[in-house]
């Protein structure tokens, strides 16, 4: 992605596998790895205070423009997982994340996701002119700042 890289803080977010999340074989089906990015990315930005819904409220939205799952050992239901997500880059216009799903210090699997952000009317936006707060928030959470 184009913009300036980062390596935030990691922000965790734990989790419990239920069991509609795995297959017939009792491990967790491969698509819920990329709905517990989305999870891990909406609490990292909740909890530095840019809560989805307030974004969508202001008229901004961010949604994926790139996915990327590397699996290396299986989730089971009924284990306590924790997600862990960082931002990895950010310009004004273009956002990623990268996620690690981790089970008792293993790395089950690793991934990124990209972002834009559009407007209402789907064009492009320029964070630092739509938001200027939430552009600040992103550097601060880029530069590991409180």
């Amino acid at each position: 992605m184009k913009g300036y890289a980062v390596e935030s803080q990691w922000y965790a977010h734990n989790i419990r596998v239920r069991y509609q999340e795995t297959d017939q074989m009792g491990v967790v089906y491969h698509t819920h790895y990329a709905n517990w990015f989305e999870w891990g990315r909406a609490e990292l930005i909740r909890e530095a205070g840019m809560p989805y819904k307030e974004m969508e409220e202001r008229g901004l939205m961010l949604p994926v423009t790139a996915l990327d799952v590397a699996y290396q050992l299986p989730a089971y239901y009924d284990d306590e997982l924790v997600i862990r997500t960082r931002l990895t880059a950010f310009s004004p216009i273009r956002l990623a994340f990268g996620y690690e799903i981790v089970r008792d210090g293993s790395l089950l699997a690793s991934g990124s996701t990209e972002h834009i952000w559009l407007n209402e009317q789907w064009k492009p936006v320029r964070l630092d002119r739509a938001a200027t707060d939430m552009y600040a928030l992103l550097q601060r959470i880029a530069l590991c700042e409180e």
